[in-house]
């Protein structure tokens, strides 16, 4: 059962508290990047948090250093629903969110769920979901993104090593 809470509007460019860049320093070290990486991170992490924020309302977000929110979208193999917190920031009125993995090989599956079925649900709410193609629209929303979350940086880096590009997805 999805919970609704609003959705706050969340400006990439608004000046950041120092306690949030105190949260971006620590998740841009190293061993921060290394630890999202491992898999009991992402089985425990990853999987958690979206359960937590259905218990409350939505609520344990507000616990979160970063604006999260959860995306539903449906299993392209089975049909199933699968929901995952994402970090998200608002480009007018589309909300970007961009499916870093933490930098791992691949793209998380929600992504891929996305594109097979654009219809997703983000807090509750439809929207479409669409990949950003244009490349100075991505050079624009990286700049963006990497302001606003700088271990994006470090997660594309990464990604690169593999030969992965990390997509930038917006929701109409």
């Amino acid at each position: 059962m999805p919970y609704q809470r609003a959705l706050p509007y969340v400006d990439p460019e608004a000046p950041q508290s120092a306690p949030r860049r105190s949260v971006l320093r620590l998740m841009s070290a190293p061993a921060a990047v290394a630890l999202e990486g491992t898999l009991p991170f992402r089985l425990i992490v990853w999987r958690l948090t979206p359960i937590l924020m259905r218990l409350t309302g939505g609520r344990f977000a507000g616990l979160l250093p970063m604006p999260t929110g959860v995306i539903d979208t449906r299993d392209a193999r089975n049909g199933n629903r699968h929901r995952r917190c994402v970090l998200y920031f608002h480009d007018g009125e589309r909300i970007t969110v961009i499916p870093t993995k933490g930098g791992l090989p691949s793209d998380p599956f929600w992504y891929q769920n996305a594109l097979a079925d654009p219809d997703v649900l983000f807090e509750s709410q439809s929207f479409r979901a669409q990949p950003v193609e244009d490349e100075a629209e991505l050079r624009r929303l990286w700049a963006v993104a990497d302001r606003f979350f700088p271990p994006s940086v470090t997660y594309r880096q990464r990604a690169a090593r593999t030969g992965r590009t990390i997509p930038i997805l917006q929701l109409h």
